[in-house]
């Protein structure tokens, strides 16, 4: 089995795929990239079970052969080359040579038929939707997830395929992201739920893209195939909670401020707050908004104000600073508008600008009790 290929062009892939090996395996096996060649077209498959991921590029060959190499020395190899052509030749004694200009390396490899089978998807259904439109929608919700090991569901983005549009959510009973697009269809309802890693993954490899990724899914997994990569994932299991129950429907009081004023000042003022519950005061009247904190322990205090549009009564409303933090930075308008009823209801964020046609975003985040 041999193959000549770019060292760059290997590299660049061989980093996409590392991105799915995990740091403690306890198969030693998923510690390599399987090399799956067929004359010119070469295969590489990285995998932790729960996510496979392949790509397929061009080689110079006429051979046939799958083995498996170690992922991070191959990678650490490779790093360290200026382009140019290396020439990879299995042995005998199972080792792989590989030749560059100005030097040989042996590595040892293993069978490739020991490497887990990526998984098939059958009786499936499809989306297709354009790469920037699917990162983008992971990287408004994603942060939303939660991480609690106790509830699988919601440490996932939960997706939710319609004729009428895909809407994406992910919360952490803290603060919740709803993600509309009713500019893609899907050709049959159907509801699953994301796991973090590979959403990690495309979003990543797909900011900015412009291939279309075709998703197919069934009950049990989802592929994203798009250019010459599919990455594969096993869902989470289990029923998602009912999201639009939480959403507040009235709210009356609605305040329209600057996004990067207030991120700015919510993020001054947090400062002074407590350090536990990282709480912070909305005093809502006129024209006005009032932010403020306080650590009684420390006697710390900090006071902004800033000048917005406000409809609605006066109103004082608490917050915890790192979840509004969160939700302001992961929008990109000028300006945001935070519905609001009471003290003790949730505040609905939402961009007043920069939305694409057939996108919507409603932020959710949950008040915390002032102190008197």
């Amino acid at each position: 089995m041999k193959f000549i290929v770019s060292s760059t062009y290997l590299k660049e892939y061989l980093q996409i795929l590392g991105g799915v090996i995990a740091t403690n395996n306890t198969l030693p096996i998923l510690d390599h990239v399987l090399f799956d060649l067929s004359e010119n077209q070469l295969r590489l498959i990285a995998s932790d079970l729960e996510t496979t991921i392949s790509a397929n590029i061009e080689v110079s060959s006429t051979d046939k052969g799958v083995i498996a190499l170690p992922a991070k020395l191959l990678l650490d190899m490779l790093k360290t080359f200026p382009e140019q052509p290396l020439t990879f030749v299995l042995e005998d004694n199972g080792t792989v040579e590989i030749s560059a200009s100005n030097g040989k390396y042996a590595l040892a490899s293993v069978s490739g038929e020991d490497f887990p089978k990526p998984i098939a998807i059958d009786a499936s259904s499809s989306i297709n939707l354009q790469g920037d439109i699917l990162a983008t929608a992971i990287s408004k919700t994603l942060f939303a997830a939660g991480n609690d090991d106790l509830r699988p569901v919601m440490s996932g983005v939960f997706f939710q395929c319609t004729p009428n549009g895909v809407t994406f959510v992910a919360t952490d009973a803290h603060k919740l992201v709803k993600y509309e697009r009713t500019d893609i269809q899907a050709s049959a309802q159907a509801e699953f739920i994301m796991p973090k890693k590979p959403l990690n993954l495309l979003k990543g490899i797909l900011a900015g893209s412009e291939s279309e990724v075709s998703l197919t899914y069934n009950e049990n997994n989802a592929s994203f195939a798009f250019e010459n990569i599919e990455i594969i994932s096993r869902l989470i299991d289990g029923k998602y909670p009912n999201y639009e129950a939480v959403i507040p429907k009235e709210n009356p009081n609605i305040l329209s401020v600057s996004r990067t004023q207030f991120l700015s000042s919510v993020r001054r003022v947090s400062i002074f707050s407590n350090r536990t519950t990282h709480q912070i005061r909305l005093k809502m009247a006129g024209a006005e908004i009032q932010i403020s904190a306080e650590d009684v322990d420390y006697s710390n205090k900090a006071d902004e104000r800033l000048n917005c549009t406000y409809q609605g009564d006066d109103l004082q409303i608490g917050f915890n600073s790192r979840f509004l933090s969160e939700m302001l930075s992961a929008l990109d308008c000028d300006e945001v508008q935070l519905a609001m009823s009471l003290p003790n209801r949730a505040g609905l964020l939402t961009p007043l600008d920069h939305l694409d046609p057939g996108e919507q975003i409603t932020m959710l985040v949950m008040p915390v009790m002032l102190n008197a």
